[in-house]
């Protein structure tokens, strides 16, 4: 388990991010078509797991823009941003931001993502929604780094993220 604050208070999650070094944990989300993704689904490439509690949020919301314009012109990478939002949410926001670059990725249908990740809040008002955390996977689909930020309501460290791609 994992302690975070949100405004000052504590937030406890199920348990921590996967290692560095590790192999990532596999998930099975659900994108906006319905459809859904995999990590096989992305082998080969870098990936930026952008993972937060609702994108409609100011934070999430920033964070989802922020990796869309500064992961964009990376090579063979993607950024998959995680939440428990409904896959059409993602899709109204990222329609009416204009976001091309990234793939949403809705928890919403099973709880397996949070618990392999360590990132479920277990108590307080947010409780059952994904903590706001980055975790970076390589071509070979091991974890390069990992974030979970102390304050839910601060941004993640985009620089120390995609300086590991």
């Amino acid at each position: 388990m994992a302690t975070v604050t949100l405004k000052g208070n504590p937030v406890h999650t199920s348990g921590e991010l996967p290692t560095i070094g590790s192999k990532a944990p596999d998930f099975k989300l659900v994108k906006q078509d319905l459809s859904v993704v995999t990590l096989g689904d992305l082998a080969g490439k870098k990936i930026v797991i952008n993972i937060f509690p609702s994108i409609d949020t100011p934070t999430c919301a920033t964070s989802v823009r922020k990796f869309n314009q500064k992961a964009s012109a990376l090579a063979n990478t993607v950024v998959l941003c995680v939440s428990k939002d409904l896959p059409f949410a993602a899709k109204r926001f990222c329609g009416a931001e204009g976001l091309e670059n990234v793939i949403t990725a809705s928890a919403f249908r099973d709880s397996e993502f949070e618990k392999a990740f360590g990132i479920q809040i277990i108590d307080s008002v947010l409780q059952g929604l994904c903590a706001r955390s980055v975790v970076i996977v390589d071509e070979s689909g091991k974890v390069a780094y990992t974030q979970l930020v102390a304050e839910t309501a601060d941004e993640p460290d985009y620089d120390a993220a995609l300086a590991k791609i």
